[in-house]
């Protein structure tokens, strides 16, 4: 299911959008504080992000801006009730993929909502190819290399790495990684995780290399260069 944060002080605004993407088929996330909003933005894996402009303790603005600087390519639809072309351009110009203006209807917000990700996975496509500091994966191929060595992935393996790689610097808990990669709710039990996460780090980060695929403690795992 795909994931939708909103980001919304509104209540009212923000119960219209999560009913409609709901209906949609999109799970969403609701969270009408500015600074808790960046911090899921930063840290989460999102499918799309409605961000509202004006937001208690960090705006919309500061939020595309830090995601855009951080390389978190989540696309994000703008909405405001600040409506002039002026603002709409800082918008837009800040990092946001498209802006709609308040009131709006809520068929149209869900259908710029699925044209954004269109393009974006028009985009991955076209590409086909995910890259991380020395690390590169062709998703045509299947071919995965670091510094120009070539790694040898099982199909479980190549499937977490590529999860990684679509979310760099992002945390992903264990929950998210389980059913991205096997489908199903997660089980506390199964040590599948570790084992693969385990066989997959020793080819990615061998001794002498700087590991790249990190424990973040009580939280999950990520892809970073720190």
């Amino acid at each position: 299911m795909r994931r939708v944060l909103c980001i919304e002080d509104d209540e009212v605004t923000a119960r219209e959008i999560a009913s409609e993407l709901t209906q949609a088929g999109f799970s969403v996330d609701w969270v009408a504080d500015g600074r808790e909003g960046l911090v899921k933005a930063l840290s989460e894996p999102w499918d799309a992000i409605t961000l509202d402009r004006m937001l208690p303790n960090v705006d919309g603005l500061a939020i595309v801006t830090a995601m855009r600087a951080a390389s978190v390519d989540t696309p994000v639809l703008m909405i405001s009730a600040l409506s002039d072309v002026d603002e709409r351009v800082r918008g837009l110009r800040a990092g946001g993929d498209d802006y709609l203006t308040k009131p709006f209807a809520s068929e149209e917000m869900s259908a710029r909502l699925e044209v954004l990700l269109r393009r974006q996975n028009a985009a991955a496509a076209r590409e086909g190819v995910l890259r991380f500091e020395d690390l590169q994966m062709d998703l045509i191929s299947r071919q995965v290399q670091r510094a120009g060595r070539e790694l040898k992935l099982l199909p479980t393996e190549f499937k977490l790495l590529e999860l990684l790689m679509k979310h760099p610097a992002q945390v992903l808990t264990r929950t998210m990684i389980f059913e991205a990669v096997w489908g199903y709710h997660f089980d506390p039990g199964t040590n599948l995780i570790d084992v693969h996460l385990g066989r997959l780090r020793r080819k990615v980060d061998p001794p002498g290399e700087r590991a790249l695929i990190q424990t973040v403690r009580g939280a999950g795992y990520a892809l970073r260069g720190d």
